[in-house]
């Protein structure tokens, strides 16, 4: 199956980045390179681009796309929390600009085996890297009804977070849940037919929390950032793209910080915790897809952009 993606907002994040054609960026959610085709096309000798992905399908799909660029770029299939190792294996201390684009590609979500969509029946997958052992089909069949309450209700912020828990627990006991839509159908059981008629798609939520589960997103978000902002130079900038409340929030919370990092009490005249501002966030609200995006592209409605420049 042939690798797509369109690249959400893309010029909004290509005009956010600022180039310099002899900088080094950071994707580190290559996909199908869509924003990263954009970013080398800029660049000139002496500019480099690095692209991260745990997808071997996606670094085969970018790989190809990017090939006329190969002076320039470079690819590595791992995980972008690794990026500092990455960037030391190939001798680069600092560089002018970080992209992450959070959501599951259209090709993940468009593969039925892959396990992603809860409009395809296939087995419970949902690894967006394959070398991991582990599959939703484990958590859905061996975590306890408390860990799938405390998961659905945090990483999918479902109301009906503890029925659904307690209905899995009790089909599994009948027999292991196996594929996408004997869970989808679980959940409709769970949530009552009045809810389920006004709502959206009554699993959306509950794959959403497998998802971030299976493959640690938010810790990973987490755990990088600080990181990331730290490896910018002057001037260089790091821009965000995030598709649910929980993700945004991580970013939002981490730009304010890096940019007034000051835990002193508010009553003291000056500042005496010595923490000092790493920069300035661009957008003061989240750069939003236009309408006209947001028509050809449905995936693209939830999609928030935020950037933080460097001092």
């Amino acid at each position: 199956m042939e690798f797509s993606h369109r690249s959400i907002l893309l010029d909004e994040v290509i005009e956010g980045l600022n180039i310099r054609p002899d900088g080094i960026y950071v994707d580190g959610t290559l996909g199908g390179g869509g924003h990263s085709y954009q970013v080398a096309k800029r660049l000139t000798e002496g500019g480099k681009l690095i692209g991260i992905d745990q997808d071997e399908e996606a670094i085969a799909a970018a790989g190809e796309r990017l090939k006329e660029f190969s002076d320039r770029v470079i690819i590595e299939r791992s995980n972008y929390v690794s990026f500092r190792e990455i960037l030391n294996l190939h001798g680069i201390d600092k560089v002018n600009g970080i992209l992450l684009d959070l959501g599951v590609s259209s090709h993940q979500l468009d593969d039925p085996e892959r396990g992603f969509s809860y409009r395809e029946d296939a087995p419970l997958d949902m690894r967006m890297d394959q070398r991991n052992p582990v599959t939703a089909r484990d958590i859905v069949n061996n975590y306890s009804e408390m860990e799938l309450f405390r998961m659905i209700r945090d990483y999918g912020e479902d109301t009906f977070a503890k029925n659904i828990a307690k209905h899995i627990v009790r089909a599994r006991e009948q027999a292991p849940v196996n594929t996408t839509f004997e869970l989808v159908e679980i959940i409709k059981q769970a949530i009552p037919a009045k809810v389920r008629a006004k709502g959206g798609h009554p699993a959306k939520q509950t794959f959403q929390a497998i998802r971030i589960e299976l493959n640690g997103e938010l810790n990973v978000l987490k755990d990088s950032l600080n990181g990331m902002i730290d490896a910018l130079d002057e001037g260089g900038r790091i821009a965000i793209i995030t598709f649910h409340s929980l993700e945004d929030r991580i970013v939002k919370n981490a730009f304010r910080d890096a940019e007034d990092p000051c835990t002193c009490p508010k009553e003291f005249p000056v500042c005496v915790c010595g923490k000092k501002s790493k920069g300035k966030v661009i957008t003061r609200k989240p750069i939003l897809p236009s309408e006209e995006e947001q028509e050809e592209n449905p995936r693209s409605k939830s999609a928030k952009l935020r950037i933080f420049e460097k001092a």
